[in-house]
Order: C-alpha cells, then sequence, then structure tokens
C-alpha cells in the first residue's frame, strides 16, 4: 500500500511516459522524496537496531535485495560477500551511472540512549563483542534505498540506467580477510553489466545539518596500517643488561615515528598523519619480555610522498632495534586508497548538489580530511566524486558534535530525505547529460 500511495503521488508530479528524454523538475523530485521519507526514517532504525559487521550483513542484505526487487529492479546478491547491486534500466538507452552506499557496523558499544540503539553482539577477532552503527551507515542505506524508489517511480522518463552499490565492509578488511568490500565487489563484478560511466557516494558526518561539503582531487586520505614485530631477549627488570630491552625500543620507535613526520614531510602541502596506537608487551612487572607488536595507521595524500615515508619508516625502525641489540619485523597494508574526486565531475556536481540543498548550503572546496574511505577503490576503477552531508544534532556546535565511530555519534535524522534527493538527482542530472 506504501509503495501504491509513493507511485500515485509521483504520478500527480511528473510527467511519466514522456516520448523523449527531458529533465525532471526539481519540485517533482522534492515531492517523490517527502513520499518516501517516513519509509527512509524507519528503514533507518531498523537497520540501527540490527547492526553487523564487515561480511556479516546478511540479514542487512536480505532487506534491501527484498525491496530492490519489489521495485522491479535487476538484483545480485552475495557479490563481495554479502554485497547486493541492483539496476533500473530507464525507458530508453543512455548513460550509466552508479550510487553506493555502505552497509557495515563497527564493534563499538553504543552510548546514545536512544529508543531505538542497538543491543546487538557479534564476533570480532574470536570474541563477542557489542555492535553499532557507530558511522552512520544505517543512513547510508536508507536513504539510497529511498532514492532507488524515487527513480523507480521515474523509470518511464529516465534515459539511461542507474546501478545501486550497497557495500558491505567499508570499515576495512576484517581480520583473516585479504580484501576489504569495495576491492571485493569490483573483483566480482559490480562494476560489469553494465560498467558505469561514474559513480558517486555520500557519508554523513560532523557539520550544520542540511550543508554538503567537499573538494576536487584529494579529499580523503589514503589510509594504511602498520604493523611492527620486535624480537629481543628476555631478562630480569633489575638486570636489564643482561638481555634486549624491547619495551625501550618500543618507546623509541614511537617517537622516531613521530619525529619523522612532524620533521620530514610540509604539512602545508600534504597532510600526513602517522600514528602508533597499539604497543603489546610483557606479562610481569619485574620481567622484560622477548618480544613485543605495534601497531599503528598511516594517513596521507600523495602517492610518491607515502612510498618515500614508509621506506624510510622502516628504515628507521630497522636502525632503532640494531641500536638497542633488538631486531624488527615492518608491515603495511593498505586499508584505503586516496579519495580522489574527478576535478571535471566535482565541477559539474556543484550546482546539481545546490538544486538540491539550496543555495549557501554547499561547499565544493572544503578542506581535506584525514579520515578514510574505501570508496576510493571504485574511484580507480571508474571516475566518481564523494561528498559529506553535515548532520549534527540541532543547536549542537558541529565541533562539538560526537564524531564518527563515537559511542555517541547520531546523525540527525532531518537530514535522511536530502541526502535521498542529492542521490536521486545526481542520478537524474548524469543521465540528462549531453
Amino acid at each position: 500500500m506504501r509503495r501504491l500511495i509513493a507511485a500515485s503521488a509521483l504520478s500527480l508530479v511528473l510527467a511519466a511516459g514522456a516520448a523523449e528524454a527531458q529533465s525532471v523538475d526539481a519540485a517533482a523530485v522534492d515531492a517523490a522524496v517527502q513520499a518516501v521519507a517516513p519509509q527512509v526514517t524507519a528503514w533507518r532504525r531498523d537497520f540501527h537496531q540490527h547492526p553487523e559487521l564487515g561480511f556479516a550483513e546478511t540479514r542487512t542484505a536480505g532487506v534491501i535485495a527484498e525491496h530492490l526487487r519489489g521495485l522491479g529492479l535487476e538484483v545480485r546478491t552475495e557479490v563481495g560477500k554479502t554485497g547486493v547491486v541492483g539496476v533500473l534500466r530507464g525507458a530508453r538507452p543512455g548513460r550509466v551511472v552508479a550510487l553506493r552506499a555502505d552497509m557495515d557496523a563497527l564493534p563499538v558499544q553504543e552510548a546514545t540512549g536512544l529508543p531505538f540503539a542497538s543491543t546487538a553482539t557479534g564476533r570480532y577477532m574470536g570474541n563477542t563483542v557489542p555492535v553499532a552503527h557507530a558511522c552512520g551507515h544505517d543512513t547510508h542505506m536508507a536513504m539510497l534505498m529511498g532514492a532507488a524508489e524515487v527513480l523507480a517511480g521515474m523509470k518511464d522518463q529516465l534515459s539511461g540506467t542507474v546501478v545501486f552499490v550497497f557495500q558491505p565492509a567499508e570499515e576495512g578488511a576484517p581480520p583473516g580477510e585479504p580484501k576489504g568490500g569495495a576491492a571485493l565487489m569490483i573483483e566480482e563484478g559490480a562494476l560489469a553489466d553494465p560498467k558505469p560511466e561514474a559513480i558517486f557516494g555520500l557519508h554523513v558526518v560532523p557539520g550544520r545539518a542540511g550543508t554538503v561539503f567537499y573538494r576536487p582531487e584529494g579529499f580523503m586520505a589514503a589510509s594504511d596500517r602498520v604493523d611492527i614485530a620486535l624480537k629481543g631477549k628476555q631478562t630480569h627488570g633489575a638486570w636489564p643488561w643482561r638481555g634486549v630491552d624491547v619495551v625501550a625500543t618500543a618507546a623509541q620507535i614511537v617517537q622516531t615515528i613521530n619525529t619523522l613526520t612532524a620533521r620530514t614531510v610540509d604539512p602545508t602541502t600534504t597532510p600526513t598523519v602517522f600514528t602508533i596506537a597499539t604497543v603489546n608487551a610483557g606479562v610481569r612487572y619485574n620481567i622484560i619480555p622477548d618480544s613485543a607488536t605495534m601497531s599503528g595507521t598511516l594517513r596521507t595524500f600523495d602517492v610518491a610522498q607515502r612510498e618515500d615515508l614508509v621506506a624510510r619508516a622502516e628504515a628507521a625502525v630497522g636502525h632503532v632495534a640494531e641500536t638497542y641489540g633488538a631486531t624488527a619485523e615492518f608491515g603495511v597494508r593498505q586499508n584505503a586508497a586516496l579519495v580522489y574526486n574527478d576535478p571535471a565531475l566535482s565541477a559539474w556536481l556543484a550546482p546539481v548538489l545546490t538544486e538540491a540543498a539550496g543555495e549557501g548550503n554547499v561547499d565544493p572546496a572544503a578542506p581535506p580530511t584525514t579520515v578514510a574511505e574505501d570508496f576510493s577503490y571504485f574511484q580507480q576503477a571508474i571516475p566518481g566524486v564523494f561528498y559529506h552531508l553535515g548532520a549534527s544534532p540541532d543547536g549542537v556546535d558541529p565541533a562539538e558534535s560526537a564524531p564518527n565511530h563515537s559511542p555517541e555519534f547520531s546523525p540527525n535524522e532531518k537530514v535522511l530525505p536530502l541526502g535521498v534527493k542529492t542521490h536521486v538527482l545526481t542520478a537524474l542530472r548524469f543521465l540528462e547529460r549531453p
């Protein structure tokens, strides 16, 4: 019944079945978005209450696939383990464009106090952990499902094809998995048959609700995981000279990494962050252990600079270990490449987003951010643009609102219709391009 009501609303505002391609009026889009908005909120809350970790999004994928099939789309499931791809073919041939949303949640204990807060658990690194949508992927899925419904209602007016990509494991490959969701979906044909000419995606972040911001070229950092394994010689804590102290070695490596980044990289040209976040060693207060492990993250915006910094860091870590008489193994694994927004598409997109969000609400020259996104792998395959949607709670300074990955992160639901609208207008205007 809900879909019949939405379709009726669309029929009143759309000139469906036109013989030739024509521009769909923004007011018509807005009316269709408003018709589906209550269901978008319901989907978001349902996903929020039932979060699933990367490559375990079986219930989530089932809900999405059922909805897309109900709209008459061609649907492929298990693309990249749990990914879903929906294909909407318009009444006439034309361009092909892709829209993407991510599906996975995080091993986080939610502390939002929402009436639909998660109490779910999952398995992570062999342990049972709390699971929550602490990054906003629940809103991303709901908004793209809403966009699919709106665009399916306009099928007779479309010249071209829209591909809806629902991606698992955006937060990185789970332990034991060699690839994350985007890379695996591409490998398994998510961008083939039909192949999109471009792909677009969004992410809710702290920011004034209703604003949209992005930048051409490097927008979000490349992300690497760094692992260091140290081997020394165990000894009594009272006789450190009779062993090889890996704890002292680890402490010196942290300082070396911090100095290496701060003193060899110009932060005004290429923002760079190199953080050692874990140090694990020892079991007793008076025994210096024979081994230690460390891990951290490297965020960069320049490929050549990244490669140079990795090489120098590996050499520096080896030298520090050698100084103490220890040995070191240094490993790097990329979790996400640089989110590189195609310059021409970025310029084209600005007026489209302004059409959706209104004058003064779009910043197409926002500063880069050192957080990462594996949407970058889609952009390596085809041109694309990734943009952020401000979603701080009403009356809260965005600088003070809980960030993504925080137990308190809670996007403003008022932005859900805008996210649907930006998706819809991006697809429509791209298909209308000559």
